[in-house]
């Protein structure tokens, strides 16, 4: 398993400010696939690398089909199909810890403009992590 972390307040912002069923997504994605796979989610459609040690951790399932794959009960009712369009922006530091620096809801706002402004974002916060993070 891997460890994570959260850097700064942005990624808590981002969490916070979803919808509660895009939230309870984001958690599981994180727990079942994030913290089990770490930088190989890039081996498949969950992750693809930026350069420069960021990477995208994209989550487009329901909360059932993660839930599932992971071998655990998914929730009654339709709300656990909607499947979700979030892009969460992290770094993977030694072999253990992904930093999740910052995200944002692609459903919002699918356009080539925001995602640009979101990855300069994720860029300057990683940069500021690894400025303080140098003898690390």
């Amino acid at each position: 398993m891997w460890s994570v972390e959260y850097e700064g307040e942005a990624f808590e912002r981002f969490l916070l400010a979803l919808p509660t069923y895009d939230q309870a997504v984001l958690v599981a994605a994180i727990e079942h696939v994030l913290r089990v796979h770490g930088i190989d989610i890039c081996a498949g459609d969950w992750g693809k690398p930026l350069g420069g040690g960021l990477y995208e951790f994209r989550v487009r399932k329901s909360l059932r089909t993660i839930l599932k794959s992971a071998g655990l009960s998914p929730p009654q009712g339709s709300e656990g199909d909607r499947a979700t369009l979030l892009r969460v922006f992290c770094a993977f530091h030694g072999d253990r810890i992904v930093l999740l620096l910052h995200g944002y809801n692609k459903r919002v706002d699918p356009s080539e403009r925001r995602q640009r402004r979101e990855i300069a974002t994720a860029r300057k916060l990683h940069a500021q992590w690894k400025q303080r993070h140098r003898s690390d």
